[in-house]
């Protein structure tokens, strides 16, 4: 009898173990490199990149959907290694009642979407993180991420309450810790509204002390990603409705701008090498997805980077570039891809 259970037993095991590897090779299978293109799976909806300085660590968003609640993933570039910032057992909050008086309370964990992303460094290894989010309540949402050896700590400090009847969608810090978000869409509307141009967003501006307005000349048609010049003067905007990217001057009145059109739908902005911003979208006619550079200075575009309709990654949301990669993420997917620049 003995031998039989033995037996029995040493079939189930290699049965388990066989079923293991056969799980682990779909896995793999499944996030196996395109051609040209590596893939990191297993962080949902991905929509913003960002560097945290010169640490290789890359931040991302991660927005709810599909019963998928909202995540701030960190990447370490090194190993691709990953995780949530959010449910790790460090996390912690901390409201800074005098800094943010308006927040409603606590950050709710367990019902945001985190959106855009914005950073700036205010010491060695600490930063602060803005994210627009949505779900309890439509806000930029700020937190101190603390660099730790090969992990971060981070610790919500508080927000700055948005009108929840609209769908902010990106922002930027500003010079003296208040931001600049996009209004992308009213939500009882939706996104066709916007992007047809039968509403417009504007570039909400908060600066500490006073309420969050709307800077007149600034609408667009589905405002989406944001940048703003080191100096202050400039915000670059990616107007998805018309497929421009939009240079607003700040020191002129009224505020001028220029801008200067593109062959995709594009979505999120990030500062790339000196001078230089990057931008990324489905292409127009539909066929994949391109990375554009885009000339502060002059406007002038340039593409490089993308894959067609049969790549595992689509819906591509926002490019970054670390050394001689570029990073792009997804408003919906399960996966982050990385590939050597043009």
């Amino acid at each position: 009898m003995k031998s039989i259970i033995t037996s029995v037993l040493a079939v189930f095991s290699v049965t388990l173990f066989l079923s293991a590897k056969v799980i682990a090779a779909e896995q793999s299978d499944a996030c196996a490199a395109d051609s040209g293109i590596s893939y990191i799976c297993g962080l949902m909806n991905a929509e913003d990149l960002l560097s945290v300085g010169d640490s290789g660590f890359i931040l991302t968003s991660g927005m709810s959907g599909d019963g998928v609640n909202g995540h701030l993933y960190l990447i370490d570039t090194q190993d691709n290694g990953w995780h949530d910032l959010v449910s790790a057992a460090n996390f912690s909050q901390d409201l800074d009642s005098n800094s943010y008086p308006t927040c409603t309370g606590p950050f709710d964990t367990t019902n945001f979407s985190a959106h855009g992303l914005a950073l700036r460094e205010t010491a060695d290894d600490m930063f602060d993180l803005y994210i627009t989010s949505h779900g309890a309540r439509e806000a930029i949402e700020i937190f101190d991420l603390e660099l730790a050896g090969d992990d971060a700590k981070l610790t919500w400090r508080g927000c700055v309450p948005l009108d929840e009847s609209i769908m902010h969608n990106s922002v930027a810090i500003l010079d003296d810790g208040g931001f600049a978000t996009t209004q992308f869409m009213e939500w009882e509307r939706g996104i066709a509204a916007s992007v047809t141009g039968q509403v417009k967003g504007g570039v909400v501006v908060w600066r500490p002390g006073s309420e969050p307005a709307v800077v007149g000349g600034t609408e667009l048609a589905g405002p989406n990603g944001i940048v703003v010049s080191e100096d202050n003067r400039y915000l670059y905007v990616a107007a998805l409705g018309t497929r421009e990217l939009v240079r607003f001057d700040l020191s002129q009145e009224p505020i001028a701008s220029d801008s200067v059109g593109l062959d995709i739908i594009l979505d999120n902005i990030r500062w790339g090498e000196s001078g230089k911003l990057l931008t990324a979208g489905g292409n127009v006619g539909g066929n994949g997805w391109s990375v554009v550079e885009v000339d502060a200075a002059s406007l002038e575009a340039t593409r490089v980077g993308g894959m067609d309709g049969d790549a595992a990654l689509q819906r591509v949301s926002s490019a970054l570039q670390v050394g001689d990669q570029i990073w792009v993420g997804t408003y919906s997917g399960d996966r982050v891809g990385y590939f050597d620049r043009d």
